[in-house]
């Protein structure tokens, strides 16, 4: 019986092996994938060596050789992108901020992917009763207002990450939520699964054996647009000051540079990190412009 189990488990890490490596080829496929893939993965790197590419301590205020505070310098070979209000290194804040951003994308998307197909799976499977409940809650959480709901939500639980991308995750799942139920209900109604239902098979066989693969590619075009709600969310939240002020992030940056009225002058310290979340949200589009193109049959031939 182990070895069966064993067996088992080894295929399906084969499949989900096979599936990654079938999503890498079809974003490599298409020009405008290629480049949001190579955009990501230099995010990806900067996080990971971003302890040995920042040049100071983010959070030290550095002064000039006269021994005054390096306010507002500009861009130079002691500080490659200047410095704040405060005389820190806006560089290293940058570099250092991008393990944050991409930590929320990351972990917002799958929150979303996990919540939503879940929900748009076993409504459109069950329907009735359960469709009528899950379709509800759905409609209620299109019905809480973001904001004013994160502000109540930070109040009573702190501005942690934690906090925030729990918060985020439990009201960005209805879209993805609806969509797959559509789906759903179109694929449960084909011949296989049909036969599937006939031939014994359990309820949770058939919607994740089943179903759940020819859903996969909605699934994961939201789990995109999840990491990009995500980040932006995050970043926007920073910047009205509902983030955690002890956690660098491109939305903290902004907010800093906009609370000491530094906005409108110290370019430095306001394009960086808007360019950097600019161009991150962009690579997640196009990735998603591209699997959705390339998933889609009809995409295709337009």
């Amino acid at each position: 019986m182990s070895a069966l189990h064993a067996e088992r488990g080894s295929g399906a890490v084969a499949e989900l092996v096979y599936r990654a490596r079938a999503v890498l080829a079809l974003f490599w496929s298409d020009g405008y994938g290629r480049f949001g893939l190579c955009v990501l993965c230099v995010f990806a790197a900067v996080a990971v060596l971003c302890p040995w590419i920042a040049t100071h301590d983010p959070w030290v205020n550095n002064t000039r050789p006269d021994g005054t505070l390096a306010r507002l310098n500009g861009p130079s070979a002691a500080h490659l992108l200047g410095t704040t209000y405060y005389g820190q290194d806006v560089f290293s804040q940058l570099v250092l901020a991008t393990p944050q951003t991409l930590l929320v994308g990351v972990v917002t998307a799958i929150l979303v992917g996990f919540i939503g197909t879940n929900v748009g799976l076993i409504s459109g499977y069950f329907g009735g009763v359960v469709d009528d409940v899950l379709m509800r809650i759905t409609d209620f959480f299109y019905a809480i207002p973001f904001l004013p709901f994160m502000m109540v939500v930070v109040s009573f639980f702190g501005t942690s990450v934690a906090v925030v991308v729990g918060s985020m995750s439990l009201v960005f799942w209805r879209t993805a939520a609806r969509v797959v139920r559509s789906q759903v209900l179109t694929v449960k109604q084909r011949p296989y699964v049909l036969a599937a239902r006939a031939s014994g098979a359990g309820h949770a066989r058939i919607i994740y054996r089943h179903i759940l693969p020819n859903v996969l590619p909605l699934s994961f075009l939201y789990l995109l647009f999840g990491a990009a709600w995500g980040v932006l969310t995050e970043s926007s939240l920073s910047f009205i000051g509902l983030g955690d002020p002890n956690r660098l992030s491109w939305g903290l940056m902004l907010n800093q540079a906009f609370a000491t009225g530094s906005i409108r002058y110290a370019w430095w310290w306001v394009v960086p990190p808007g360019a950097a979340l600019t161009v991150f949200m962009v690579s997640l589009y196009l990735l998603g412009r591209a699997f959705e193109e390339q998933s889609s049959p009809r995409l295709r031939q337009q």
